[in-house]
């Protein structure tokens, strides 16, 4: 889809109401629930973290949007494909600058070439005891990405045909972080992967969009 298009559509998604766990359980992992049940009390405790669903337009106008796979380390989610994004830190004036301020870090956009359209429905993220609050937003620039190559393996540019593709919606099997194979709703992106928190998010901004284009 011409960015141009995109953009006249996407703002109306503004005035639509969020389909939270509707959308959710949708791409959420089988196991969720019952985890969420055990994590009743720790979630009282959860930090905080941020994150950018971020469209733009390629040198050839075409909508595209980013995600990034993140290095191999010792941690719940290691080499998996995400948003940029991360933890609030106390500098922070809100959820949303730490949105901003993580993809500048982790993919060298600049906050200033960024516009964002919508707040996108809170997720809790039992292995790593997280609430994330992804936000919707837009970057009318052709982007240079840079990565951060201490977190980020990849940035992964993402058509937005082949997100909306019903086809690249599937089902896998998936190591988790408790060391089980479990098969799982994903989005098959670009050769990758994407399952749990992320998929469970990007499956409402398609419920959005769908809405709107």
């Amino acid at each position: 889809m011409q960015f141009n298009t995109f953009l006249e559509s996407v703002v109306k998604i503004k005035h639509l109401n969020l389909f939270g766990e509707e959308s959710h359980a949708k791409m959420s992992p089988p196991y969720r629930l019952e985890l969420a049940v055990k994590m009743k009390e720790k979630v009282k405790t959860a930090k905080t973290a941020a994150v950018l669903a971020l469209f733009y337009p390629s040198e050839t106008n075409e909508t595209y949007l980013v995600l990034i796979l993140r290095k191999t380390y010792k941690g719940v989610h290691s080499a998996q494909v995400g948003f940029p994004g991360g933890k609030y830190e106390d500098e922070d004036n809100d959820l949303m600058l730490t949105a901003l301020r993580e993809t500048e870090e982790e993919v060298g956009v600049n906050r200033t070439m960024v516009n964002v359209i919508k707040t996108i429905s809170p997720l809790y993220i039992p292995p790593s005891n997280f609430i994330v609050h992804p936000y919707m937003a837009v970057s009318e620039y052709k982007l240079k990405f840079k990565k951060q190559d201490e977190e980020v393996e990849e940035i992964i540019e993402v058509k937005l045909q082949d997100f909306l593709n019903e086809a690249n919606r599937i089902t896998t099997k998936v190591s988790t972080s408790y060391n089980v194979k479990v098969e799982v709703p994903a989005f098959k992106l670009n050769g990758h992967i994407v399952w749990g928190a992320t998929a469970m998010m990007l499956g409402e901004i398609k419920d959005l969009l769908k809405q709107v284009l």
